[in-house]
């Protein structure tokens, strides 16, 4: 048993965007791997399996919400900055950034440390956040 940082994504009715409400829970940790976030991403409505970089991945309406790093023990997530900025304060070993990803929106997930409860809710976010539509220029 360990405890574990949950990230319950919300709409904020008061402003625009995201909202984190941060969570902790006592939790029996259960392994997670590729297959798993794989097994979850797919539930999500129009997800597909793909590739990116070379690694699985998963995309929505043709846009990536998550793949595999490179490195195999961690996935790249989808995440608005203000969320990814409360995510790695709240909890810095499961969730990181490295220089390349400092000025996108996402946010590297070890496997190892991540639990599946917060898992599946990040990619529900993850996915709602890549099957937005851009706002056109008038």
């Amino acid at each position: 048993m360990r405890r574990a940082y949950h990230p319950s994504f919300a709409r904020d009715n008061r402003a625009r965007g995201q909202r984190i409400a941060v969570v902790w829970i006592t939790v029996k940790k259960t392994r997670v791997t590729y297959d798993t976030v794989r097994r979850i991403a797919l539930e999500l409505p129009q997800a597909e399996e793909s590739t990116s970089y070379g690694t699985p991945a998963v995309k929505v309406k043709g846009k990536l919400f998550v793949r595999l790093h490179q490195d195999l023990d961690k996935i790249v997530v989808k995440v608005p900055f203000d969320g990814r900025d409360e995510l790695m304060a709240g909890d810095p070993e499961t969730y990181f950034i490295t220089d390349h990803y400092r000025d996108y929106p996402w946010v590297l997930v070890s496997l190892a440390r991540v639990h599946t409860d917060a898992l599946a809710d990040l990619l529900r976010a993850a996915h709602r956040e890549a099957s937005r539509e851009k706002k056109r220029r008038v």
